[in-house]
């Protein structure tokens, strides 16, 4: 089963409906030559006189000055005539099955409107091989342009700028003989496909009453036109397809285009789990599942998956992106993009409402997020949940969106399945040919309710009524097969019959089916593994480097081609950056960094790092990209580099949508250090969706491990509310059962470890890390080769820069970030000999083990604060308190509890006034510290804080 819809072939050919003549015949014999459009010289009074007189002698014919310049006005009105059909023909298409949207014939289609009335209708006119015709009158005219543009299938591409895409699709469409035909075989495949999908949706309602599925039902004819997208694309040199899509109808393309078994699906129905009891996961509602699967149509095999999403609409469609990119990348395929195709199903209020929608067009053209042209298909059921399009969006149709990026709309009628098959089928070929995007519109309905217990008739009485009343797609089209005498008259109910039969057979198997072992880690992941239970496994691994690769690597990113013109202050940079790598100190944060991607590409793996300036930095501190101050000609370093690959893109200014993309390049790529890097950390809260319900969550709902780094400057400067945090809180909120990693890491060194030891241990975790500010160039936060190079791992907690005894502590200052400089700094002002301040580097997983045996150390510990630069009710606090107070009882400090120093309770992040923030800064840490001048009161509400738990 589900293979058997193969023959999808128009009549007698390959390709399409039979062509017209083709465009590379002249259409106007002007001197000049060809014009690149067929109307651009038809428009032209002269050129069009001497066109009609020179069709006129190769006839034969004789016409005297006056008849030349009726026939050349006529022609000019004619070609005015078929340029307003290509341009608005769609508005009168016959799209809606309902029939409840107009589809009148607008006043500018008419010949009137043109100036053609009584007997001109039947005058020879000249249009100059246009349609396929050189004479022809205005009434046939018309009946072949109603016949192209006003049928099941409305096209709109004459918004498309570049003149082959128009005549690809007009070589298609236009003509006296262009008509959707299928062969006998064809026809009858499409209407197996279509009952299949009725009929599982059926069984589905019958066997599993109530239950939500948010079936197809009305929109069936999808299942021929997907079919028909993985035939001609392997035809056309695909070899793989990755689909996005929401939950309408998800169950049905699951079955019966990915080819997911039915017993399986009845066994999740019956809840029972896709995977083995052992492989663990909170796992999620069956409609958000995906698949993976091979399908083959005549010899030629395509690998399908389809990306697990959640119910935020259209929040899978980077994801998706990200992953064709990835797996293009793979496949040697990002010069053609031919191999690796992707297809986004949306719903009509999705794809009109949804802003990432737009954001994911904007990749099309985009240096580093191209992917060749997507697929997008959309399930146009006339209404959003209860809301009518009318009250949804501002446009004549949901598609609209895409004419921003030019791409091709064929809107078509869904109770066509031939038309929707066709409209598939030109979308591949179009994709293939110009690998840009396209849009199919399937104008179909939602039979039930938004889900099967939804009752519509509340708020679209009408619709539903008439939906009552309509016929089943499957009926329609059999009536229609077998007034052709294509099928006989039996064989419809003969079909159902038999893949009813079979759906049973599943039904019954799905009691006994046993799952397989999950299939994280095959293909691109083979080799890696969920981490390992041993504390020291997982948490580290050698991340050094020998000295050999440290000077090469130094050699690297300082050497300037000598035709290279670089920019003075980048001179001075890298004079800076020489003096490090010649004494072996001062190594700042940005030459850590360019010596961890420099390294994993040398060893084989790829960097790929994306951000709104990642190439020079936002704060001028990275200059991964070398500009020539005279050609603008650019220069990577690092990709000077042997064995891996280095990528650096300045992205689109969006978050959401690029934060997607790196995610679903991370989820295909695993020997990639995939990199997205905020702005400024705060800008990343609007990408809040991709971060909730796909990084922080994925694995746990998917089975799917993902290495994303997400980068996101944070620091309290006093540069105001938006550019302090990064909301270390939100992601600290979403952290449980090993899900991601939070780093406030505050040594070049230590990042540096932390990013090779992303890719170096066999198992992948998101990586959130709080990058600093003013710590990019602060004194203090520096690093010499040794830690480079000796110190062999990733250290969570930082030991106190002071050689303080530990039996000496009687205060410990926990910390995490840039504070701690203000601490020591002011520390060491005061002389204070029994402050201790640690730095928790990596906040989770909490670094819990090596705090208990610090804590031990210090036997006469009489007092722990945390301190942080963020408002009590953000930063780390309210996550780290009870892991403190859990440290502090095991490492034998029963009772005692750990104190708050920092910023008060505050709806804003930070203080937009310098002097404010000075002094907040100030206050806090003298209150950290226990200094005298810490506030009021401020050493007494310390140490009551700090007493025992009342029993």
């Amino acid at each position: 089963m589900g293979n058997e819809a193969h023959d999808f072939l128009p009549d007698g050919q390959d390709s399409g409906p039979q062509p017209g003549p083709s465009w590379a015949n002249p259409r106007w014999p002007l001197v000049g030559g060809e014009s690149e459009d067929d109307l651009t010289q038809a428009l032209d009074p002269t050129a069009m006189k001497l066109a009609v007189k020179a069709a006129a002698t190769k006839t034969g014919k004789q016409m005297d000055e006056k008849a030349v310049e009726q026939a050349a006005d006529d022609s000019i009105r004619a070609m005015m005539l078929v340029r307003t059909y290509r341009v608005r023909g769609h508005l009168a298409a016959n799209l809606d099955p309902l029939g409840l949207s107009s589809h009148e014939l607008p006043a500018d289609l008419t010949p009137e409107f043109h100036g053609f009335s009584g007997a001109a209708l039947d005058r020879p006119v000249y249009v100059g091989g246009t349609l396929g015709l050189e004479w022809t009158t205005i009434g046939e005219l018309v009946a072949i342009l109603r016949k192209n543009y006003c049928g099941k299938v409305g096209f709109e591409y004459m918004h498309i700028a570049d003149v082959e895409e128009r005549r690809f699709i007009q070589d298609r469409i236009e003509g006296i003989d262009k008509v959707i035909t299928f062969t006998p075989e064809g026809k009858r495949a499409i209407l197996a496909a279509v009952i299949r999908g009725e009929q599982y949706e059926d069984f589905l309602g019958k066997k599993y009453v109530g239950t939500k599925r948010f079936g197809l039902d009305g929109g069936e004819s999808m299942i021929p036109a997907l079919e028909a997208v993985i035939k001609y694309g392997g035809q056309m040199g695909v070899r793989e397809i990755i689909y996005g899509m929401a939950h309408r109808g998800r169950l049905n393309v699951l079955a019966n285009v990915m080819a997911k078994p039915y017993r399986v699906i009845f066994h999740e129905f019956s809840g029972g789990s896709a995977n083995p009891e052992d492989v663990g996961g909170s796992g999620d509602v069956k409609y958000h599942l995906g698949t993976s699967t091979d399908r083959e149509f005549d010899g030629i095999k395509v690998h399908m998956s389809l990306v697990p999403n959640p119910s935020h609409l259209e929040a899978v469609d980077p994801v998706v992106l990200g992953k064709t990119r990835a797996q293009q990348a793979i496949r040697d395929d990002l010069k053609k993009h031919e191999q690796v195709l992707p297809v986004l199903i949306h719903g009509d209020a999705a794809f009109a409402g949804q802003g990432i929608v737009w954001e994911c067009f904007g990749f099309s053209g985009v240096r580093g997020y191209n992917t060749g042209g997507c697929i997008h298909f959309v399930i146009n059921n006339q209404i959003g949940f209860t809301t009518s399009p009318k009250f949804a969006r501002s446009s004549p149709y949901p598609s609209d969106v895409a004419k921003g990026v030019q791409a091709p709309i064929l809107h078509v009628n869904g109770d066509d399945p031939e038309a929707v098959t066709f409209a598939c089928k030109m979308a591949i070929e179009y994709r293939q040919t110009f690998g840009r995007d396209i849009v199919i519109d399937m104008w179909c309905y939602r039979r039930f309710g938004h889900n099967e217990g939804d009752e519509p008739s509340f708020t679209q009485p009408l619709m539903y009524d008439r939906i009552r009343q309509h016929p089943k797609v499957s009926v329609l089209y059999s009536d229609r097969l077998l007034n052709e005498g294509m099928i006989e008259k039996g064989d419809p109910d003969a079909m159902r019959e038999e893949f009813r039969a079979h759906l049973d057979e599943q039904f019954d198997g799905a009691a006994d089916y046993k799952p397989n072992a999950a299939d994280w880690f095959g293909g691109r992941w083979a080799g890696l593994n969920k981490p390992a239970d041993s504390e020291e496994a997982r948490r580290n691994v050698d991340t050094a480097i020998s000295r050999k690769l440290f000077d090469s690597l130094g050699r690297t990113l300082t050497t300037v081609p000598d035709d290279l013109t670089i920019h003075k202050t980048l001179g001075r940079v890298l004079d800076a950056k020489r003096k490090m790598f010649d004494t072996g100190e001062g190594f700042d944060w940005a030459t850590a960094e360019a010596l961890a991607y420099g390294s994993l590409v040398t060893e084989g793996y790829g960097v790929r790092l994306s951000g709104q300036d990642s190439g020079r930095g936002t704060f001028s501190q990275r200059h991964a990209v070398w500009i020539d101050q005279k050609t603008e000609d650019k220069y990577i370093p690092l990709c000077q580099l042997p064995h891996g690959k280095f990528e650096v893109y300045d992205s689109p200014l969006s978050e959401y949508g690029v934060l997607g993309f790196e995610y679903g390049f991370a989820m295909a790529d695993p020997k990639s250090l995939v990199l997205w890097e905020a702005q400024f950390g705060d800008f990343a809260n609007g990408a809040q969706i991709i971060i909730d319900q796909f990084i922080a969550s994925g694995e746990a709902k998917w089975l799917r491990a993902n290495g994303l780094v997400m980068l996101l400057p944070h620091g309290y400067e006093g540069q105001g509310p938006e550019h302090s945090s990064a909301r270390l809180e939100r992601f600290l909120q979403l952290c449980a059962n090993d899900n991601i990693q939070v780093c406030n890491i505050t040594v070049p060194a230590n990042y540096f470890h932390v990013l090779r030891r992303q890719m170096l241990r066999p198992f992948r975790k998101p990586l959130i890390i709080v990058t600093p500010k003013s710590l990019l160039r602060h004194p203090m936060a520096k690093s010499t080769v040794e830690e480079f190079t000796g110190e062999s791992h990733f250290k969570r907690i930082m030991s106190d820069t002071a050689e303080i005894a530990d039996t000496k502590v009687k205060r410990l200052v926990l910390c995490s970030g840039k504070v701690a400089y203000d601490l020591i700094e002011k520390r060491d002002e005061e002389g204070l000999e029994d402050v201790s301040i640690v730095r928790l580097e990596q906040l989770y997983p909490f670094p819990g083990e090596p705090l208990v045996i610090r804590l031990k150390r210090m036997k006469n510990l009489e007092t722990v604060v945390w301190c942080q630069e963020e408002p009590k009710n953000n930063g780390a606090w309210f996550f780290v308190e009870s892991k403190i107070e859990e440290a502090l009882n095991e490492a034998g400090h029963t009772g005692m509890r750990p104190c708050y120093a920092g910023r008060e309770v505050a709806a804003s992040p930070a203080t937009g006034l310098a002097k404010r923030h000075v002094e907040q800064q100030r206050s806090l840490v003298q209150v950290a510290l226990g200094l005298a001048d810490g506030g009021a009161d401020a050493r007494a509400k310390l140490k009551a804080s700090a007493r025992k738990k009342p029993a």
